[in-house]
C-alpha cells in the first residue's frame, strides 16, 4: 500500500482517486473549496462532479496542500491545463524532496506549444523525480461506477511508468497498458478534443452518423499528421491514446467536449455554451494551440481550422461545416502514406 496524493477533486480526480483506493492505496485528494472537502470525508460523496457515487474509505479530502503532500512520493495531477502551472508553483513551495507526478490532464498549452509533461519540467525543476502520462479512452462516470476501463501510461522513464500502471491496474475493472511514445500519447489526448467538438457541431447540425464516420476518420489523420511532424510514433494513434480516446470522446453523451459543439451546432454562442458547462471545456483552448502549432510547423489541418474560425472569429458553424466538403479533391492512399513516411 501506498500513499498517494490526487491534486484536483473533480469528476476525473475523483474517479482515479477511487480506482487507487480500490487498489488498496491510501489515497489524499485535494481540492481547494473547503466546503466540497467537507461532503467528501463526512458524506463520501462528490455529488457535483459524480452524482450518486459513493466514495471508498481509502480517499481523504484535504483542503490544505502542504499537508496533501506531506511526505508523499506520487501525486496525480488532475487540473484543468490552465491552473497546471499555478498549481505546480504551490506545489513546489510544499515539497522537501523531488517526487513523480502522474497527469492525467489533455492539452496543449497556446502561445508556447508545450504538451503538459513539457510544462511540469518547466515548472518542477530539481523537485521532479519523473513524470508520467495516463491517457485513453476513460470518462470519469463510467470509471466511478467502476465499468471496464482500458487506458495507457508513457513516460521518459518506463520504469517509472511500468510503476504507475501497477499502482492503477487491477483485474476487475480497470487495465493498464505502458507505450513508450510520449509524445504521440499526449499529442493524442489532446487533440481528440478538438475533433470531438466539431463531431457536436456536425450533430447538432442533425448532418447524422455519415458525416461523423468521415469526421472521426479524417479527424484521425489529422492528429496523426501533427503528432507525426513533432516526433510521434504513427501507430500510437492506432491504440487506445489515439483512435480509443477519440472514438469515446466523440460519440459519448459524457463528454464535455462533444456536449459543447452540440450546443454550438444548436446555435449557442460560445461564451453562453462554456458557462452552462460548468467544467472546464479543455477542447476550445487546445483548438487555439493546434491552430497556432499547425501554422508553425506548416501542416495542414482543416477540421481544426475551420473549428478555430468557429469559435474565435464568429464563422457559422454549418458555413464551416459545408466549407470542408467543398475543399478541393484530394488522394485518401497518398495522405495516410504522406503520414507514415514522416
Amino acid at each position: 500500500m501506498e500513499q498517494i496524493a490526487v491534486l484536483g477533486a473533480g469528476s476525473w480526480g475523483t474517479a482515479l482517486a477511487m480506482v487507487l483506493a480500490d487498489n488498496a492505496h491510501s489515497v489524499r485528494l485535494w481540492g481547494q473549496r473547503p466546503e466540497q472537502i467537507k461532503e467528501i470525508n463526512e458524506k463520501r460523496t462528490n455529488e457535483k462532479y459524480l452524482p450518486g457515487i459513493q466514495l471508498p474509505e481509502g480517499i481523504t479530502g484535504y483542503s490544505s496542500l502542504s499537508e496533501a503532500l506531506e511526505a508523499i512520493d506520487t501525486a496525480v495531477l488532475a487540473v484543468p491545463t490552465k491552473a497546471i502551472r499555478e498549481v505546480l508553483r504551490k506545489v513546489k513551495q510544499c515539497l522537501r524532496q523531488p517526487i513523480t507526478i502522474v497527469t492525467v490532464s489533455k492539452g496543449i498549452e497556446p502561445d508556447t506549444h508545450k504538451r503538459i509533461s513539457e510544462i511540469i519540467e518547466e515548472e518542477m525543476g530539481t523537485l521532479l523525480q519523473d513524470v508520467v502520462v495516463l491517457s485513453g479512452p476513460s470518462h470519469a462516470e463510467e470509471v466511478s461506477l467502476r465499468h471496464p476501463t482500458t487506458v495507457t501510461v508513457s513516460s521518459k522513464n518506463m520504469t517509472a511508468a511500468e510503476r504507475v500502471q501497477d499502482l492503477f491496474m487491477n483485474s476487475q475493472y480497470f487495465r493498464v497498458y505502458t507505450n513508450p511514445d510520449l509524445i504521440g500519447i499526449e499529442i493524442g489526448g489532446a487533440l481528440k478534443n478538438i475533433i470531438a467538438l466539431a463531431a457536436g457541431i456536425t450533430d447538432g447540425l442533425g448532418y447524422g452518423d455519415n458525416a461523423k464516420a468521415a469526421l472521426i476518420t479524417r479527424g484521425l489523420a489529422e492528429i496523426a499528421r501533427l503528432g507525426c511532424a513533432l516526433g510521434a510514433n504513427p501507430l500510437t494513434f492506432s491504440g487506445l491514446a489515439g483512435i480509443g480516446d477519440l472514438i469515446v470522446t466523440c460519440t459519448s453523451v459524457h463528454s464535455r467536449n462533444w456536449r459543447a459543439g452540440h450546443l454550438l451546432g444548436k446555435g449557442n454562442p460560445l461564451d453562453e455554451v462554456l458557462q452552462s458547462m460548468g467544467m472546464v471545456v479543455e477542447g476550445v483552448r487546445t483548438t487555439k494551440a493546434a491552430h497556432q502549432l499547425a501554422k508553425k510547423l506548416n501542416v495542414k489541418m482543416p477540421i481544426t481550422e475551420v473549428l478555430y474560425d468557429v469559435l474565435f472569429n464568429g464563422k457559422d458553424p454549418k458555413e464551416g461545416a459545408d466549407s470542408l466538403m467543398a475543399r478541393m479533391k484530394t488522394n485518401e492512399m497518398e495522405d495516410l502514406i504522406n503520414i507514415l513516411e514522416k
